[in-house]
């Protein structure tokens, strides 16, 4: 059956208009958001440890006990398990627009109150600092499969990967700039109120002042939220959402007319099926077999690269020893460090999905993660031989170009009725168990002659690298998606006649709607 679409062929057929960089920059915003909101917080970890598990009788610098400090890095990314799916999911039933409105009033409400954790014990603070973030990460989870969704069905097919690619960067953007709101905060408390170092002054290490420090860093990722509410909800409709879920073909026509300037025009519906049918898993099971894995591990790397890095910079003597430096200075270094790792590595990574295609790069960067993954590990104790620490310093921050140049994940094919439910599906175990198997390499390992930490981090090393191993072999079930419509990819014209010899089995698509 042929599905004369004329509205959604419209939008694929479409010039790039200012609207297209509107919805770029409203999707991109919540990104933005959601890797500030959730990588912030290993910026400041240490210092929490310093402020409110200070022992006066130890002559070492106060650290998070090891269960604090997991739930502390952690309990964001249970709370995105629960609001991906729970999300995708609603905004699937309910419509794009609403819940992303949600979403964000989540996001905003907990990210403040985050910074305003309270209690009259160290326990209390961190407990209420863990019960906003689980639900700060909840509103996160929501909003990352609806925007990559949003901007999907927005976009025409022939920039469609170049969009979303944009979206996805500002994840790095976000990186970026809670390592400069970081670095600005520091200096500016170390500026004000000198403290000296741990080991002239072990009480006085901490000044009072550093309690505002972390409550700043984490508040401020409230702003972006804000700046793009108005926007947010000023969008219309899905397309895809009005005419095919809502069954509203006119409402969903007169929204992109008034959008892409075009006059009205009725369309057809289609036929449905549902996630877990015979015929969904007909259609699209290999790919979403392919999406669900390649996206879970990259997310294992991603996430557990992103929130770690801290630990490993000082495994690898790239920071210097806590008992060296004062609480504020060292979230200066650590701040520093991350800012650079994500200006020379994480952001440019993510400008080439479109220059060869989405599945070469895929492989190619998968591949590339493996190797230097594995130039690290395999000769890990020579990286950590003292001044051989900028050579790792620079292959790690290539693992970081290449995980956000090449596995960027691609459209779904899951076509227009369920892409927030299939969005939503392949990330969240993953985002929930990275930091966890991160956090397990990366503890010292007791052995007779003590403690050796530097073998978590290599065991780290080895771990990603099999995940990368994994993910490259399926991504052979992922089909190319560069250059094609969301139909296309969904397979949505598999019953029309084939075309004949050097003829396509596409009608001619309309640039306008009244065509």
């Amino acid at each position: 059956m042929a599905h004369d679409h004329k509205v959604l062929d419209a939008l694929d057929a479409a010039k790039t208009q200012w609207y297209h960089f509107t919805a770029e920059v409203i999707a991109g915003m919540d990104f933005f958001t959601d890797a500030y909101d959730l990588f912030s917080i290993s910026l400041v970890t240490k210092l929490l440890g310093r402020i409110y598990y200070f022992d006066p009788s130890s002559r070492t610098p106060g650290t998070l006990p090891p269960n604090v400090s997991a739930a502390v890095n952690g309990v964001a990314f249970c709370g995105t398990l629960a609001g991906q799916l729970f999300f995708g999911w609603l905004g699937d039933k309910m419509g794009r627009k609403k819940v992303y409105g949600m979403t964000l009033m989540l996001m905003v409400i907990f990210c403040r109150a985050s910074g305003l954790s309270f209690g009259s014990t160290p326990k209390g603070v961190m407990a209420t600092l863990c019960f906003f973030r689980f639900w700060l990460g909840f509103g996160i989870g929501g909003d990352y499969p609806l925007s990559a969704t949003i901007m999907s069905e927005y976009a025409n097919k022939r920039t469609r990967g170049a969009f979303i690619a944009a979206v996805f960067a500002m994840q790095g953007f976000g990186n970026l700039t809670g390592g400069i709101v970081a670095i600005i905060i520091s200096a500016a408390f170390k500026a004000r109120f000198d403290a000296p170092a741990y080991k002239d002054d072990p009480a006085g290490s901490t000044v009072p002042h550093a309690d505002y420090a972390w409550r700043i860093v984490l508040i401020f990722g409230a702003i972006p939220a804000l700046l793009t509410y108005y926007w947010r909800m000023k969008m219309p409709e899905t397309a895809g959402y009005t005419a095919l879920v809502a069954k509203n073909a006119k409402k969903a026509t007169s929204d992109m007319a008034r959008v892409l300037n075009k006059a009205e025009e009725e369309l057809e519906r289609r036929e449905e099926y549902g996630l877990f049918s015979r015929q969904f898993a007909k259609r699209h099971g290999l790919h979403l077999l392919g999406t669900t894995v390649c996206w879970f591990m990259l997310d294992i790397a991603f996430y557990s690269q992103n929130l770690f890095q801290k630990d490993i910079y000082a495994a690898v003597n790239w920071l210097p020893k806590a008992e060296t430096m004062n609480a504020l200075e060292e979230m200066f270094r650590i701040s520093r460090a991350q800012t650079l790792v994500a200006l020379c590595g994480t952001i440019p990574g993510y400008w080439f999905i479109d220059v060869i295609g989405r599945f070469a790069i895929q492989l190619s960067g998968f591949f590339f993660m493996t190797a230097f993954m594995l130039g690290l590990a395999i000769p890990y104790h020579h990286w950590t031989t003292p001044g051989n620490h900028v050579g790792f310093v620079v292959m790690y921050t290539f693992t970081f170009f290449f995980t956000n140049s090449g596995p960027t994940p691609p459209p779904s094919s899951a076509g227009r009725d369920i892409p927030g439910t299939a969005a939503g599906s392949p990330a969240p175990l993953s985002i929930r168990s990275g930091p966890c198997t991160q956090r397990r390499a990366l503890t010292p390992t007791k052995t007779d002659a003590g403690y050796r930490p530097g073998i978590g981090v290599r065991n780290s090393l080895f771990m990603l690298s099999g995940c990368n191993v994994v993910v490259f072999l399926f991504t052979f079930f992922v089909p190319e998606s560069k250059g094609k419509s969301l139909e296309e990819l969904s397979v949505e014209n598999e019953d029309e006649a084939p075309p004949a010899s050097g003829q396509s089995n596409k009608q001619t698509v309309p640039t306008n709607l009244s065509e």
